[in-house]
């Protein structure tokens, strides 16, 4: 969960919790929650959800795409399979 003004401390905190996740073999569903009048941010919700994404290829990929339902910009990952 993240917020469309989310600070880099935040967002590496978030981010290993994702990848912890991702090597687990868990399915993330990460999104932006624009309060009040902050939708006029949701290009940088899409942007902050695709930098996670980018930087969490090494371990999972893209199952849905960041897309705005309400007032949540959401965006599903999963698990890289493991290389045999």
């Amino acid at each position: 969960l993240f917020g469309p003004q989310t600070d880099d401390h935040d967002y590496e905190f978030k981010k290993k919790h994702a990848e912890k996740f991702l090597e687990e073999g868990s399915k993330l569903k990460t999104y932006v929650f624009f309060k009040g009048r902050s939708i006029i941010f949701k290009d940088q919700g899409e942007i902050l959800l695709l930098k996670l994404a980018q930087e969490l290829e090494h371990v999972g990929k893209v199952d849905q795409l960041p897309k705005l339902e309400g007032k949540r910009m959401i965006m599903m990952m999963s698990p890289k399979k493991p290389a045999k």
